[in-house]
């Protein structure tokens, strides 16, 4: 099995949330929010059965990929699974005399909260404490982001987050509605982010 990129740095905390590997058992929790109309006409895959689901996402490759976040427990509750998020650790584009200065230096994200759980802050919280990791702990110098331009929950959290806008490309990426959409990505660097996080 791919081992989780520094596991040694997981879980990370935040004031409510727990953001952590996510393991096998957590692939049900996550089918109960993807499979939503709401949320998986926003993705990539949408299975349209938990089996075809749970085979896609026990990829060993994607698996460590992937992180559950989770609602703190009040009392003796247990922490509750609210999202999930992708942490894709790739290369930069380098000459080829260069390459191996480039290789995994940043890193692709991707997030699906709860519909339950939105408009509470949780979504700005977690990717907040995975971009501090991703400068911190993992030493990454650029962080970057896509999304269908339609889905404005998702770039206006990357804006409040202080993420730049380097592409608008119209009509880019076919959806499975049969439509052109209008695509969108954003990025920042890592001494962008010293500065904004400050």
């Amino acid at each position: 099995m791919t081992a989780t990129p520094h596991a040694d740095v997981w879980p990370v905390r935040t004031e409510r949330l727990q953001i952590r590997p996510m393991t096998a058992p957590d692939i049900d929790a996550m089918w109960e929010w993807r499979q939503l109309p709401d949320v998986n006409r926003w993705l990539g895959l949408a299975p349209d059965t938990i089996e075809a689901f749970r085979e896609r996402y026990l990829d060993a490759e994607r698996l460590a990929s992937m992180y559950l976040v989770e609602l703190l427990p009040h009392g003796g509750e247990p922490a509750a699974p609210i999202g999930d998020l992708m942490i894709r650790i790739g290369d930069a584009w380098a000459q080829l005399e260069v390459t191996d200065q480039a290789k995994g230096v940043e890193a692709e994200l991707g997030w699906v909260l709860d519909p339950g759980y939105t408009g509470r802050g949780y979504a700005t919280e977690a990717i907040r404490a995975v971009i501090d990791v991703c400068f911190g702990a993992l030493g990454l110098r650029r962080v970057h982001a896509g999304c269908f331009a339609d889905n404005e929950p998702s770039w206006r959290l990357m804006e409040r987050l202080g993420m730049r806008r380097e592409e608008f490309s119209r009509k880019t990426a076919l959806h499975r509605s049969g439509q052109w959409l209008d695509g969108m990505n954003y990025g920042i660097l890592a001494e962008e982010w010293a500065v904004t996080d400050s």
